[in-house]
């Protein structure tokens, strides 16, 4: 394997048909994002059955990423679907409003908008392209003036500058969006704008219980968009399984000048804590339209992967551009020249760390052990993927190889950084387990006669969270 941070790709009419989707995995998609903002429950059920289908076909291994929609905070629609705001101008947006707005007043999709704000707040619209300033609110209507004007037209989004308000993180909407996630069994689910942990949790045993006739617990991702969500970030990340910095939503509300630290400190306490990370919003953008990145693009790619993100996003630029196999392409190729760059800190990482769990000391020592001797590759035969997991948080070249007979894990791990997962049959005992997997990466073209390899198993087989055995091998 050449690239060890991996790809989401947002699917949408751009990239819907069988003959695009195939070109885009076999670019190099590893997670493919459901964004449930836009469609019906069977058009996500219909894309997710493609999905698992295309890949099959193309010979690799795909995630399903259900994303959320997340509290709509938007304004209603217009007479004439949009209008143009001019600074200076007084403009209200008005709660209890049900007729299409105008130069004037516009309705509100989020109802509680009055209760939330007060004289002197900023609102940004349309992704913080226009600015508001609350002079007054009365009952439903809030009066603003238009300090930074330009053309507003239905359904934009809404943000407070610095947070506070209050819409849940989880609506109706979502809730039966979980089950729809449920029922095609997505590896990772999104969560729109959690405020604290306790929207984590609550998602989870939405999940869960949804679930549950399937025997299935997704993965969950928490996307770091509002502001209220950085203080908590800790117990955010206790209470998931990885985040998304959402820089889009996370920006206006912070300011854009706060996000590339955050991005970094996001990124490092992720690995810190054993979470996987996921960098999102604007990555290639201009290349909805054009079929090269700007340059600015190509730094800010190689930044999130040298900041050691799991995963880089396309939102946009694959679901809806014209370019959506070329923008992997260029994708890859830049995720590639940057960790051709990057530096093994295996040592210090280990400076002053202890291990609790057997099977963490496990793989931590199969990472010490391949990069003090040069191994061809790590290979971890595991069941949950909490191994590989594990051994992905630290940086290493040495490509680390998951082995599983668990399509769920396989899948879950096409998402953590330097694994490359493969399935493999279920074995009783050791010897033959060890044996077959040897057999596969020579199969693979990974090893050939001399190499040497690290592997990890656990024995018992078969059991989750029971690696206990570290063996260094040499291809006869």
């Amino acid at each position: 394997m050449t690239r060890a941070t991996k790809i989401v790709a947002t699917l949408g009419p751009a990239s819907s048909s069988p003959e695009v989707l195939e070109r885009m995995i076999r670019a190099g998609v590893d997670v493919v994002r459901l964004n449930f903002s836009h469609g019906t429950a069977q058009d996500h059920i219909d894309r997710a059955a493609l999905v698992r289908s295309t890949a099959r076909a193309a010979g690799r291994q795909v995630a399903i990423m259900a994303d959320l929609q997340g509290p709509k905070i938007r304004v209603g629609k217009f007479e004439n679907g949009k209008i143009e705001l001019i600074p200076g101008t007084p403009f209200l947006l008005d709660a209890d409003r049900t007729e299409l707005g105008n130069e004037e007043v516009v309705g509100l999709d989020y109802k509680e908008l009055p209760r939330d704000v007060k004289p002197g707040d900023v609102l940004l619209l349309n992704d913080g392209l226009l600015v508001l300033t609350v002079d007054v609110v009365r009952g439903s209507v809030v009066h603003t003036t238009v300090k930074i004007g330009g053309i507003l037209s239905n359904n934009k989004g809404i943000n407070k500058q610095g947070g506070g308000l209050t819409a849940p993180a989880l609506t109706a909407k979502d809730m039966d969006d979980i089950k729809t996630a449920m029922s095609f069994q997505c590896e990772y689910l999104a969560i729109s704008f959690p405020k604290n942990a306790t929207d984590m949790e609550m998602a989870r045993q939405l999940a869960n219980v949804a679930g549950e006739p399937y025997r299935h617990k997704p993965a969950l991702i928490a996307k770091i968009e509002r502001v209220e969500a950085i203080p908590n970030l800790e117990n955010i990340l206790r209470a998931s399984d990885g985040i998304m910095v959402a820089r889009g939503d996370l920006a206006i509300e912070v300011g854009n000048a706060a996000v590339p630290a955050l991005q970094k400190r996001m990124i490092k306490m992720a690995r810190e804590m054993d979470k996987v990370s996921i960098t999102a919003t604007q990555m290639m953008e201009s290349m909805i339209v054009n079929p090269v990145p700007t340059r600015a693009e190509v730094s800010d790619v190689a930044n999130a992967v040298l900041d050691g993100t799991d995963a880089v996003m396309l939102s946009a630029e694959s679901a809806a551009g014209r370019y959506p196999v070329e923008t992997i392409e260029q994708m890859a190729t830049i995720v590639v020249e940057a960790e051709r760059h990057e530096f093994d800190s295996l040592d210090t990482d280990f400076t002053g760390r202890q291990f609790g769990r057997i099977d963490q000391s496990i793989a931590m020592g199969a990472l010490f052990t391949a990069y003090h001797l040069g191994c061809k590759a790590i290979v971890a035969l595991t069941e949950s993927g909490s191994t590989a997991l594990w051994m992905s948080r630290h940086q290493i070249k040495t490509p680390i190889f998951a082995l599983t007979s668990k399509e769920f894990s396989l899948r879950r791990m096409c998402l953590y950084r330097n694994v490359q997962p493969l399935l493999m049959p279920n074995f009783d005992d050791r010897d033959s387990a060890l044996s077959a997997a040897e057999k596969l990466l020579v199969e693979q073209g990974v090893l050939k006669p001399g190499d040497t390899y690290a592997i990890t198993c656990g024995e018992p087989m078969g059991y989750p969270g029971g690696t206990n055995m570290l063996k260094v091998c040499r291809v006869g």
